[in-house]
């Protein structure tokens, strides 16, 4: 029989009102089919096949095996910022016997790729998130019905959705603090998109160190990016353009550093003596620019782990204190600021 497809907004109450029965019976013919009965599944299959669900979908939910397999979504598997965290989880999955299935959001969107149903009938045991660029939770069908899920590296105010991350105001609080430490007062920072909760945290630390020194805080001195390399040369042209240009930049991630570094070379800005700049997340590259870049180091690998041996917990039923975890963040002293101990 075929199904039409599944409209993103479907609930257990329209499966309810087309069969005619409670919601708690629905989910009911879900869990335990043997406790409904025959004439109410019916009802209930056919709601589910209207709806635009595959039929005897409760039959293939109830009693299912696990599958051993978990659900990685990626909001951009080419970011730099992701491969060390899915290392992480891969290590971690393969280790207690579980496959790891990379999904990547970056083209193509979640409700098109039929995640809903996949959702429903199971075809993994958990779930991933690594970032906020997805569909939120509340927008997808069945709650109740969901596959246990973890959050990592953002935290979620939903206290049903554990999460692995690190404090970012208090990352770049403590970034900013150090270039007031060395004597600088005009620094910019160039901040990621307003919809990512890290970013708005990140933001804020700069905003907080500022103003802990009694600093006022230049509208001209904060600037939006994407998170992209030509994010960065653009601000730096932008920022340079300005009658007081700053002393220091601090973006809220590497690759925007990065992009900052190329422009500042191509227009024969001197890295550290001109400008100093401060990147966050410790991608690869970081080490390797030029000069080496000063970032804020994210353990992203543990992140992956921490975010995997978690949803394993869940799948599994283990209890656990705390349903999120808090990773320490720190900063990483290289050549594009003037520091004495620098490394690499």
């Amino acid at each position: 029989m075929s199904y039409t497809p599944l409209s993103s907004r479907a609930t257990l109450k329209d499966i309810a009102a087309q069969a005619g029965v409670s919601t708690a019976t629905v989910s009911r013919a879900f869990s335990s089919p043997e406790k409904v009965s025959p004439a109410a599944l019916q009802r209930i299959n056919s709601a589910i096949t209207e709806l635009g669900y595959p039929p005897g979908l409760h039959q293939r939910y109830a009693g299912r095996a696990r599958t051993r397999i978990l659900l990685v979504l990626v909001p951009d598997i080419c970011d730099p910022f992701f491969p060390e965290m899915i290392r992480g989880i891969e290590q971690t999955a393969a280790s207690a016997g579980y496959l790891t299935l990379i999904m990547d959001c970056t083209h193509q969107n979640i409700q098109e790729a039929d995640l809903p149903s996949k959702l429903l009938t199971r075809q993994f045991d958990g779930i991933l998130l690594l970032g906020s660029q997805l569909p939120t939770l509340s927008e997808w069908p069945y709650p109740d019905q969901r596959p246990p899920l973890v959050l990592a590296n953002e935290f979620s105010a939903d206290p049903g959705l554990p999460a692995v991350h690190i404090d970012n105001l208090t990352a770049a609080f403590n970034a900013v603090s150090w270039l007031l430490d060395n004597g600088l007062q005009k620094i910019a920072c160039l901040t990621g998109p307003e919809n990512m909760s890290h970013c708005r945290y990140r933001r804020q630390g700069y905003i907080e160190a500022l103003r802990r020194r009694d600093i006022p805080v230049s509208p001209q001195y904060l600037l939006r990016g994407d998170f992209s390399f030509a994010a960065g040369q653009q601000a730096l042209t932008t920022l340079m353009a300005l009658p007081q240009p700053p002393q220091a930049i601090f973006c809220h991630n590497d690759q925007m550093a990065l992009g900052v570094l190329h422009q500042a070379a191509l227009r024969g800005i001197a890295i550290p003596d001109q400008l100093q700049v401060i990147g966050f997340d410790d991608i690869d590259a970081a080490r390797y620019s030029h000069p080496p870049l000063t970032t804020v180091t994210q353990p992203r690998s543990l992140i992956g782990s921490k975010a995997a041996s978690l949803l394993i917990d869940l799948i599994e039923g283990k209890t656990r204190s705390s349903g999120s975890c808090l990773l320490e963040a720190h900063l990483t002293l290289r050549h594009s600021t003037r520091a004495q101990n620098a490394t690499d």
